[in-house]
Parts: C-alpha cells; structure tokens; sequence
C-alpha cells in the first residue's frame, strides 16, 4: 500500500504557494472575459479587468497565508522587544508602494474634480474632460473621472484594510522572523500589484486623452511630464510585486539590520 502522507505533508508545506499562484490564475480569467466583452467604452472593461486582477490577487495571497502553517514548537519563546509591521515589510519597497498609492489617490482626485461631462453627451459625464480648442470646446477622454475612478476606490477601499489586518497579525503570529517576513513581503506584493497596475492604468488614461489632438496646451504638455515617471515607477513596482507575489524571500535579518544601520 502506498504510503500517502510524505504526498500530503509536502502539499500542505507549500499550500500557500498553491493558493498565491491559483489567485493570479484565477484572477487573469475575469480579466480577459472583462476585456472582451462589448462596450461602447474601450476604458471602462479595463477598469473592471485590473480591478478583477488585483482583487484575485490580494484574495489567493490572503488564502495562502491562512494556509501557512504555523511551527509546532514543544517550548515557545517570545522576545521583550515589541513586534513592529514596518519590521517585517520591505525596508525599501514598501515606503516606494505607499508614496505611488498616495500619488494614485491623488491623481484620481484631481481627475474627478477636472472631469465634465463634454459638450455633446450627457452619459459622458466624469469620462471626459472639457479644452478650448482655438476657442471651441473639445472634449478629451478617456479621462479617469469619477466614473472610472468608482470602482479602483471601491478596490483600494477593500483590500488596504484588509492587507493592513493581516500585516498586524503576522507581526504578532507564530512564526521566526524569516516566516514572518516572507508572509509580510507576499501581502506586500499583492497590494503593491493592485496599486501599480492602477496606476499603469490611470497615466495610459491621461497620456492618450492629452495626446488625442494638439488641444491640450502647455498644461496638457506638462502633465505628460509629470505622469510619464509615474508610469515608469509603475512598470517597475508591478515587477517587483509580481515577482514576489510568486516566490516571495524576504532578505535575512543581518540584511535588514545592515541597511538599517547605513540609514542611520
């Protein structure tokens, strides 16, 4: 008889990577049906796909850390010293991803407010945004107003809090701190996906809407300034978080405490 638990015990030591890897397969599945399907609105399935992605994404890391198991120790000891989230996240990364999803928030705002309904369509409100054009109004889109902005909220509003919930928890959990850390760093990566491709999304948005005619003007021209470097540092945290996203290794203590020393 074939001895089946060396099988299981295996499967169950890498259950978490399993769930990772399932919930971006899963997620890319919504995200081209999404994509595919009729609109007379090219941005809008976009939209829904990359939230779909990033949800799915957020979703498989958080089932794989629920998977994870937890080290049978017969003695536990703890340290004296409190445990700390900014501990156990990227040293380097995760201040890159909270300054590029502050700089998300804020980019959509300043679209929701600039964002008019167009002069010809009132359905077209909070996708376009209104230029004088040799003194005739010009509507530009797609501009990531309110109504495309809706739902990439919706989707920052849900998985923040829920990543910063787990983040807690694996600071105070069982575990060493390389476990802890590469938990930390998966969830990390999974929200930094979310935000980046957002991000990718929303400068694409405003890159195209500003280069549609010559309407735009120096401030059309200043804007694609401004946004280009933010669609580069997206390309990279999308790498960055997709790659850890699949194999996540956090750096060694002696790493973490060497570049906190060089800070100092």
């Amino acid at each position: 008889m074939l001895d089946t638990v060396p099988l299981r015990s295996r499967f169950l030591d890498h259950a978490d990577h399993y769930a990772r890897w399932s919930g971006l397969a899963i997620g890319t599945v919504p995200a081209q049906q999404l994509v595919a399907m009729e609109s007379d609105d090219i941005a809008m399935p976009l939209v829904f796909a990359i939230t779909a992605f990033g949800l799915c994404a957020v979703g498989g890391v958080m089932l794989g850390d629920a998977l994870t198991l937890r080290p049978q120790e017969t003695v536990r000891t703890a340290s004296l010293a409190p445990r700390l989230v900014r501990d156990q996240v990227p040293p380097r990364m995760a201040p890159l991803l909270l300054l590029q999803a502050a700089s998300l928030v804020t980019l959509l705002m300043i679209c929701a407010v600039t964002a008019s309904s167009g002069s010809d369509q009132v359905p077209r409100a909070g996708r376009v945004i209104t230029v004088s054009c040799e003194g005739v109004p010009a509507s530009l889109g797609p501009w990531p107003g309110m109504y495309y902005s809706g739902p990439m909220f919706a989707a920052l509003a849900v998985a923040t809090p829920v990543c910063v919930w787990a983040l807690r928890r694996i600071a105070h959990g069982p575990g060493n701190d390389q476990q802890r850390r590469d938990r930390a760093w998966a969830i990390t990566g999974a929200w930094g996906l979310l935000v980046s491709i957002q991000m990718l999304l929303v400068v694409l948005m405003i890159f195209i809407a500003l280069t549609e005619n010559a309407c735009a003007g120096p401030l059309g021209a200043a804007t694609i300034v401004v946004i280009c470097p933010l669609g580069l540092l997206s390309l990279f945290t999308f790498g960055w978080s997709l790659v850890t996203v699949v194999a996540p290794r956090a750096v060694e203590d002696k790493a973490v405490r060497d570049w906190t020393f060089d800070d100092e």
